[in-house]
Parts: structure tokens; C-alpha cells; sequence
């Protein structure tokens, strides 16, 4: 069985180094929604040796912070399922109070009708800048 996540990224590719990648995944009821994925084909956070998941969650941590500062939402949602694809990745879904499940799960039923909208070839250069000028500065201080 094939791993879509161990192929080669069809969504906008915003960072990556030898051990993981972030991926913007163009949801235009979810703008900025960002998934972490790991490089290698492990399906478990545990699996990873206690450094990795450091290295992982502070990767995960910087994109958070990267989606807060570009698109102000009103809530971040993080979430590492992989119940359909059992490789560890992890999803940081910015929320906003008008988003089409607010407050409840986005894959929740819908409580109103979104506002869709994509993000713009401006806002994809600043995320991917601040991912980048982030990740830099968390590994620098180590």
C-alpha cells in the first residue's frame, strides 16, 4: 500500500529540511491551514525518539505561530490523526469566529455558510518568510 504522504507534495510547499515539511493545503473555508508532515514513514509520535519530538512539535509550534501573526484568527486548532494515513503529521487549522463550524470541529456539521477565500500570493510569500525567519531563530537558540 502506497502513502500519500511519503510520495511527493502536490500542495504549495512552504518549508522544508531533512526531517519534516510544511504544506499549505488550499481549503477556502480554512485559509492558512497548514499540515507538518514527517519526511520519514513513521505513524506514531512515540516512535520517535524523544530529540525528534522535540524537533517535531517545535516545528509545529513555529507554524502556529507564523498562521497567528499573518491571519490574527480567532482560535488555532491543532490535530495529529492519521486514523486514513497512519504517517505522523500533524494539521494547524487557524479558526475564525465566521468560519463555516465554528466553534465546533471543522470537520464538524456546519453551522452557518463560510466565507470562503483563498490566500493570496502576498500572505503565501509572508507565511512561508516567517516559517523560515522562525524555524531559524528556534534553532539558533539551541
Amino acid at each position: 500500500m502506497s502513502c500519500v504522504l511519503c510520495a511527493e507534495t502536490n500542495d504549495t510547499l512552504l518549508w522544508q529540511d531533512d526531517f519534516c515539511r510544511v504544506v499549505l493545503l488550499h481549503d477556502a473555508d480554512y485559509p492558512a491551514y497548514c499540515r507538518v508532515e514527517l519526511l520519514a514513514h513513521i505513524k506514531e509520535m512515540t516512535d520517535l525518539p524523544p530529540v525528534d519530538r522535540a524537533r517535531m512539535m517545535q516545528v509545529v509550534f513555529v507554524v502556529e505561530l507564523a498562521v497567528r501573526e499573518i491571519f490574527n484568527p480567532d482560535k488555532i486548532n491543532l490535530a495529529s490523526l492519521g486514523n486514513k494515513t497512519p504517517h505522523l503529521h500533524w494539521h494547524v487549522v487557524p479558526r475564525f469566529e465566521t468560519d463555516r463550524h465554528f466553534p465546533n470541529p471543522h470537520w464538524g456539521t456546519p453551522m452557518r455558510d463560510g466565507q470562503p477565500r483563498q490566500v493570496s500570493a502576498d500572505e503565501l510569500k509572508a507565511l512561508s518568510e516567517k516559517i523560515a525567519a522562525h524555524i531559524e531563530c528556534v534553532q539558533s537558540a539551541n
